[in-house]
C-alpha cells in the first residue's frame, strides 16, 4: 500500500506505476494487489468522464492494481461484479443497513450514494494486461455539495461515528484481494451474477431513463453476465454502459 497525501487521482498514479521505465527504487515491485491510498484526491475520475468531489482527509480515496489475467478480455463485467460485490460487502459490514449497487458500480445506501468504482484498464492487442480499480467512499464527510441526479450520503451519517480511512483502505485492499482469489479458485461465473442482481439497486422497480433526449419508464429486471442491463416497458430492452442515464424522480 502506498499512502499519499495529496494527488490529482489514485489511479493515475496507479496506471503511472505500471510503466516500466518511470518506476522508482521504491516502486520495483508493484503488480497484483498493489495499492494506492491518498488522503487528499484533488481531481478524482468518475464514470463517463464525471469529476467526483470530496473533503481532504474525510474519505477513502484507493487505487487497486490487478492482474485480470485468470479474468480473460471476454469477461470484463466478471471483474466489475467481483470489485463491487466487494466494496458493498465491506461498506455493508460498518454500514449494517441497506446497501445496493447500483448498474454498473456505485454503491447505494438506500436512495443516496455512498460511493463509486471506475476501473481503467491497460490492453495490448487482444490481452489484457492490467486492471486498476479506483474506489470512493464516503467516510467522514458530512457536508456534500448539492447534486441534481443524487443526494450523497457517508458512513459517518449512517453511523454517527468517525474512522479512520487509512485503516479502512487498507481493509477494503484486502477484501477486495481475497474475494478476487475466492473467485478465481471456486466460484462460478454465473454464482457471482447472481449475486450481483441479487444487491441490484431498484431491482423489480420502475426507474425513469434518458437515452438520446427520450425520457422512458421501465422495470429494472437484472443484469446479464456481458454487463448489459435488462429493463421491460411493453418490451424488454437490454443496454450497455453509457447507453442510458438514470433519472431521479
Amino acid at each position: 500500500m502506498i499512502e499519499l497525501s495529496s494527488i490529482d487521482s489514485t489511479n493515475n498514479y496507479a496506471l503511472s506505476l505500471l510503466k516500466g521505465p518511470n518506476l522508482t527504487e521504491r516502486q520495483e515491485n508493484v503488480g497484483h494487489g498493489s495499492a494506492v491510498f491518498a488522503h487528499e484526491q484533488f481531481a478524482g475520475k468518475g464514470q463517463r468522464g464525471k469529476t467526483w468531489l470530496s473533503h481532504s482527509g474525510e474519505n477513502v480515496h484507493l487505487s487497486v492494481i490487478i492482474n485480470p489475467e485468470k479474468i480473460g478480455l471476454q469477461r470484463q463485467f466478471l471483474l466489475i461484479a467481483i470489485i463491487a460485490l466487494a466494496v458493498r460487502d465491506f461498506f455493508d459490514h460498518y454500514a449494517q443497513s441497506d446497501i445496493s449497487i447500483k448498474w454498473p458500480n456505485d454503491i447505494y445506501f438506500k436512495e443516496r450514494k455512498a460511493g463509486g468504482i471506475l476501473i481503467e484498464n491497460v490492453i495490448s492487442g487482444k490481452e489484457w494486461k492490467w486492471a486498476v480499480a479506483g474506489i470512493g467512499l464516503n467516510i467522514n464527510q458530512i457536508d456534500f455539495q448539492k447534486v441534481k441526479e443524487r443526494i450523497p450520503v457517508s458512513l459517518k451519517q449512517i453511523t454517527g461515528k468517525s474512522f479512520d480511512c487509512f485503516e479502512l483502505a487498507k481493509e477494503l485492499r484486502n477484501e477486495i484481494m481475497n474475494r478476487y482469489e475466492y473467485v478465481m479458485m471456486s466460484q462460478s461465473v454465473d454464482a457471482i451474477i447472481e449475486e450481483y442482481n441479487h444487491y441490484l439497486f431498484k431491482k423489480n422497480e420502475k426507474v425513469y431513463f434518458e437515452k438520446e433526449g427520450k425520457t422512458f419508464e421501465a422495470l429494472v429486471k437484472e443484469v446479464l453476465p456481458t454487463g448489459q442491463l435488462i429493463v421491460q416497458t411493453d418490451v424488454e430492452m437490454n443496454f450497455d454502459f453509457g447507453e442510458v442515464k438514470w433519472l431521479k424522480r
